[in-house]
């Protein structure tokens, strides 16, 4: 757990530490944006190992620091996204907190996905009113915008996750729309991202075929069977939603026996994951009662 105390007491010496190793080059003119230069460093050697909570923590900082600088830069918009989305599902635990964190997530992603310069001239030739030209025109999406969406719609969707069914149906377009082109254009993003992400939301809508989430997870787990990610949140979602107790079982005893060496790439997340299939074996009996 982060030592928030000495997390505070740090964050006091950061802004000084900063404006040292900018004053120190002397060159003023370029002061500020190698100050954010220096941030996205920072917060990128944090965020490889985001499997630490306190790395996670100050990955969060400085990413967002240098974001309030250059906010109209695409990739960090999508890492601050990223970090935003690794924060509220494995480190908040407050509801509330976890809340404000994906729906954060999903404003930053969106915000970067529509002013990119290749989606608006997508969007400027679409027809109809504004709902249709944008459903229109994220289904025309180019590939390169391909992050800004994965990371929109999979906040939004988790921030949903936990609203009234209204809401999560009100949205449920926008949100197949979305994930429908990036499978369409990479289905292998973030690990087999479309398959785990249908795989989940198709347990979180009254009226779906939950064989559709089976469907889905298989094609996540068959593609991308090392991303630890598509084995948890299919005993998580559909095997808790079905009642599989002993594949639930099964499934996570599995994740958490799994050897990572040589997985550097993934390595944070698996490590992640097999947290979180250790709490939720911890839970077990509680979620089948």
């Amino acid at each position: 757990m982060i030592n928030r105390q000495t997390a505070k007491i740090l964050l006091l010496v950061l802004p000084a530490q900063l404006w040292l190793h900018c004053a120190g080059t002397g060159q003023q003119v370029n002061a500020v944006e190698k100050n954010v230069d220096y941030l996205i460093e920072q917060g990128k050697l944090h965020w490889a190992n985001r499997n630490d909570s306190l790395s996670l923590f100050y990955a969060e900082h400085f990413i967002s620091l240098a974001y309030e600088k250059r906010s109209e830069d695409f990739n960090l918009a999508i890492l601050y996204s990223q970090v935003l989305y690794t924060q509220a599902l494995f480190s908040a635990s407050n509801a509330r907190i976890k809340d404000s964190l994906f729906q954060i997530g999903a404003d930053i992603s969106k915000k970067a996905t529509l002013s990119h310069p290749d989606f608006q001239s997508t969007y400027q030739v679409a027809q109809g009113d504004s709902t249709f030209r944008l459903l229109s025109a994220i289904a025309d999406a180019p590939q390169n915008i391909v992050p800004g969406l994965y990371w929109w719609a999979t906040n939004q969707a988790y921030y949903l996750y936990t609203k009234p069914v209204i809401e999560r149906l009100n949205n449920r377009e926008l949100l197949e729309v979305i994930m429908h082109r990036i499978n369409s254009l990479n289905p292998g993003y973030h690990f087999g991202g479309p398959y785990r992400f249908f795989g989940t939301l198709y347990t979180r809508l009254p009226g779906v075929d939950i064989s559709q989430s089976k469907k889905y997870f298989e094609q996540a787990l068959t593609h991308h069977p090392e991303y630890l990610g598509n084995a948890v949140q299919m005993a998580e979602y559909y095997h808790q939603k079905k009642g599989n107790r002993e594949f639930f079982h099964q499934q996570l005893s599995e994740v958490i026996t799994t050897d990572l060496y040589n997985q550097s790439e993934i390595l944070p997340e698996n490590i992640l994951y097999q947290d979180r299939a250790r709490y939720l074996l911890a839970i077990e009996a509680t979620l089948f009662e």
